[in-house]
């Protein structure tokens, strides 16, 4: 089994109105409880949107810097993501594509390191 991350940056969301996001909650909630099903997810969660109530911590000059505000001045951020725990790639296209279609907004995916090679 290996561990991807499915996540969303939040300008993939596009422009819809509040009935559209109403109609898609239900979709996505039910995509949520078949991955618990399945025994795959991990975690899952959507961000606040509000980035400047982001910080950020820098230790990269040597010494902890705490600041407000996201660390990189950018367009794009992310939304949400999911972390699922499948035998391989093509499950976790699987349940990109069910996020896909049930948020109605593109999914990227990536691999978790494996533990022995992160360590």
């Amino acid at each position: 089994m290996a561990e991807y991350l499915i996540y969303f940056n939040q300008q993939w969301v596009g422009d819809h109105s509040e009935e559209w996001f109403r109609g898609r909650g239900p979709l996505a909630r039910a995509v949520v409880e078949e991955m618990k099903a399945a025994g795959v997810l991990v975690f899952t969660g959507g961000l606040e949107e509000e980035t400047e109530d982001a910080f950020s911590a820098d230790a990269t000059s040597g010494t902890l810097l705490i600041t407000d505000g996201p660390y990189v001045e950018t367009k794009e951020f992310l939304g949400g993501l999911a972390i699922v725990d499948v035998a391989d790639d093509e499950a976790a296209k699987l349940w990109a594509g069910k996020i896909a279609e049930a948020c109605g907004w593109p999914q990227e995916v990536r691999r978790f390191k494996s533990r022995a090679q992160s360590s």
